[in-house]
């Protein structure tokens, strides 16, 4: 079995926070995210999808939510005026939470000098 671990998604935000630490660009404040990240950049589903995320995000008047693609499947529960409300962004690996979460994309992208 599995080692039992508290926090698992709370690794994207994690992540994205010591990016724009070390690149001092700013998350974009009306993003939230959830998400775990493995150690090759996978971003893994987390539980408490509805009541956790995307109902708290709503009620503070967050705008955009990034969340682990394989979540998609959570978004059934919420209530479809919440949902009509929220842009849902929906993320495989870390790199695709980082092009979300700030303002013209990723601060370390590469960028074509054509």
């Amino acid at each position: 079995g599995a080692v039992p671990k508290d926090g698992p998604s709370a690794g994207v935000t994690l992540v994205t926070s010591l990016v724009s630490l070390l690149s001092q660009k700013p998350v974009r404040a009306d993003t939230a995210m959830t998400g775990e990240m493995t150690l090759r950049g996978l971003v893994l589903p987390v539980g408490g999808i509805k009541d956790k995320v995307i109902l708290a995000a709503h009620r503070y008047g967050i705008k955009r939510v990034i969340l682990p693609e394989r979540n998609l499947k959570d978004l059934a529960e919420v209530p479809a005026a919440v949902l009509g409300s929220l842009e849902i962004l929906l993320a495989k690996r870390m790199e695709d939470v980082l092009e979300n979460a700030f303002e013209g994309g990723c601060p370390w992208r590469q960028r074509s000098k054509l």
